[in-house]
């Protein structure tokens, strides 16, 4: 049996419609703890993003007041797919057009990082910004275009040489957790 060396890191951000003390977001902000809860606890999670808060809506993303982030770390794609599509997160994953509006660029991002690491919010932003820039690519990719594990870190505007390598071809579930 081999050792992990990295695990998935996942940020996800999403633009609110309302306020978060607003009616419209009541069933949202009641399901935070619930469902932060369940993801605590599902198989293959790792760490999530977190303020005092016990969530993470209060963290600032992009310097846009409006934006939300969610960032986890999990321990490979499926363990993140199963929590996402699965349950109370499935529910509101089907009710997010209620609370958020469709933002045009990629608002999910997907990258490895070494076993113990937990990524900040300006890497997350910066994934998000490289897969909008260069589509999905070992640096940050989607689910539907997901890369086997390894490290990834840029030396250049693009990252390295290996970040043209093919996707691993696996068929997955859409993209959506936030956004």
């Amino acid at each position: 049996m081999t050792t992990a060396t990295h695990e998935l890191a996942q940020v996800n951000i999403a633009r609110l419609k309302a306020p978060l003390d607003s009616p419209l977001l009541k069933d949202f902000v009641d399901a935070l703890d619930p469902v932060n809860a369940v993801a605590d606890r599902s198989p293959g999670f790792v760490w999530r993003l977190q303020s005092d808060s016990g969530n993470a809506t209060d963290i600032p993303v992009l310097g846009d007041e409006w934006l939300i982030i969610n960032m986890s770390v999990w321990r490979d794609t499926d363990a993140l797919t199963a929590f996402m599509y699965q349950g109370r997160h499935r529910e509101l994953l089907s009710r997010r057009r209620e609370w958020f509006a469709r933002l045009s660029e990629a608002a999910t991002a997907l990258w490895w990082v070494p076993v113990g690491h937990r990524p900040t919010v300006a890497e997350a932003e910066e994934r998000i910004l490289h897969l909008r820039a260069h589509g999905p690519t070992p640096y940050a990719f989607t689910l539907r275009t997901p890369f086997p594990a390894g490290p990834t870190g840029p030396t250049g505007p693009t990252g390295p040489a290996e970040l043209i390598a093919e996707p691993a071809p696996r068929p997955v579930a859409p993209d959506a957790a936030l956004s």
